[in-house]
């Protein structure tokens, strides 16, 4: 009797049961790699317009370049950054100038743009213009904004003395005076500022649920019992992000006290801020290596302080 031979299938191999290296195993994978593969290229060119400067700043700030950025120079080591920390008649109370606008400047519009926001939370029927003359002052560009405050505060012809004269006040001198300078641009740039930082906080207060405020009421909370102990608390995220926004755009302040008060800050530098001091070492005298290590300060400067912003606020509502 013949016998039939059963054919038992072969096994597969151990390489034809493993997939290929390279072969994407999940669309998740696959859709992993694509994301990357589509952002290398844009972070690449973000990361060398950020690092090439840097850089470039750092090395000239270890020169002596004078008179152009090209010309012969040679590495004198930290020596600018030396002369800068040594320089009590101009650094440091650019360095001063720069601390008081920012922290005066932007207290004022934070306490401000809350006060707005919690105006504006509740809908009512001229909310809709109400945001539109808000972001006027944003539309403007910084320079044309100081020229403008310099006509409207002109000691002589403006018109803020017409209307202080008819109010019975003296007059004032505003941007024409040593005293009077650094505050007065500190008041423009509220007005300025202030609508951004309303609406910053106004987004950030429609995103906070209604149920921990509606508890209070019910316990017999007062409104700013309410406000300080279940709003704010709420609201601490959002009012820190937008401190280091506005602060960090505070500190980099150029056009609009150039604008107003020239170079130098003013005849009296009563209004030369970092950022102007190194424009002039820049621009006016050319000392192309101490402005250098003038900027590479005060990036340091701007760091610090949003590193110490992030860590009290992260503290604070941690």
């Amino acid at each position: 009797m013949p016998t039939t031979e059963v054919s038992t299938p072969r096994r597969p191999s151990r390489a034809a049961r493993t997939p290929a290296p390279d072969a994407p195993r999940t669309f998740e994978q696959a859709n992993r790699r694509l994301k990357w593969a589509m952002l290398t290229p844009a972070l690449l060119f973000v990361g060398l317009m950020i690092v090439f400067p840097l850089v470039f700043t750092l090395d000239l700030s270890l020169t002596d370049a004078f008179g152009a950025v090209n010309a012969d120079s040679r590495h004198v080591g930290l020596r600018n950054f030396a002369d800068a920390l040594e320089d009590s008649r101009r650094f440091w109370p650019a360095a001063r100038r720069t601390l008081v606008f920012t922290v005066g400047a932007v207290a004022l519009e934070t306490v401000l743009g809350l006060a707005l926001a919690m105006l504006m939370r509740k809908p009512f029927r001229a909310m809709r213009w109400v945001r539109t003359v808000l972001i006027i002052p944003l539309l403007t560009t910084p320079v044309a904004i100081g020229i403008l405050w310099l006509l409207i505060l002109d000691p002589t012809n403006g018109i803020a003395n017409h209307l202080l004269d008819a109010l019975g006040l003296p007059p004032q001198e505003f941007l024409g005076s040593v005293s009077q300078s650094l505050p007065t641009l500190m008041l423009i740039d509220v007005w300025q500022w202030t609508p951004m930082m309303t609406l910053l906080l106004l987004a950030g207060l429609t995103t906070l649920p209604e149920e921990p405020e509606e508890a209070a009421l019910v316990d017999g909370a007062g409104g700013w019992q309410r406000f300080r102990h279940v709003i704010l608390p709420m609201l601490g995220p959002t009012l820190a992000t937008a401190l280091v926004l506005r602060a960090v755009d505070g500190l980099k302040t150029f056009d609009i006290l150039y604008a107003a008060k020239g170079p130098g800050g003013g005849s009296d530098f009563e209004v030369e801020t970092l950022n102007v001091y190194a424009y002039g070492l820049t621009f006016d005298y050319q000392e192309y290596g101490l402005a250098a290590a003038v900027l590479i300060l005060f990036t340091l400067f701007i760091i610090g302080v949003v590193v110490l912003l992030r860590r009290r606020g992260g503290r604070k509502h941690a």
